[in-house]
């Protein structure tokens, strides 16, 4: 079983970190042109995979605004979409005071 896991573990990083080199845009992209970093993961699966873990690509802050886009945030996290729950609210008991009157 070790053994298996000794050769699986290593072939997983190398796949992962090579998919995640070849989507990655040119801009995030740190020391390297794309094609070195591509053929440095293939060339040497265990130390190019981890090189460009570390190295390779300019990390980002999950939450908040990345390149000039919107994370999506979760509804009860997002002050824009309560603010508007309110607004409903109020308006349906004018509504119903309308109703009633």
């Amino acid at each position: 079983m070790l053994r298996i896991l000794m050769f699986v573990v290593p072939l997983a990083l190398s796949v992962y970190a090579f998919i995640d080199c070849i989507s990655t845009d040119e801009k995030d992209i740190r020391h390297m042109p794309k094609p070195l970093w591509a053929i440095l993961v293939l060339l040497f699966p265990l130390v190019g995979s981890i090189s460009w873990l570390i190295a390779g690509k300019q990390r980002r802050p999950a939450a908040g605004r990345t390149g000039g886009r919107r994370e999506w945030v979760a509804p009860d996290d997002n002050p824009e979409f309560l603010k508007s729950l309110s607004d409903e609210d109020q308006d349906q008991d004018k509504k119903k005071d309308g109703e009633d009157n």
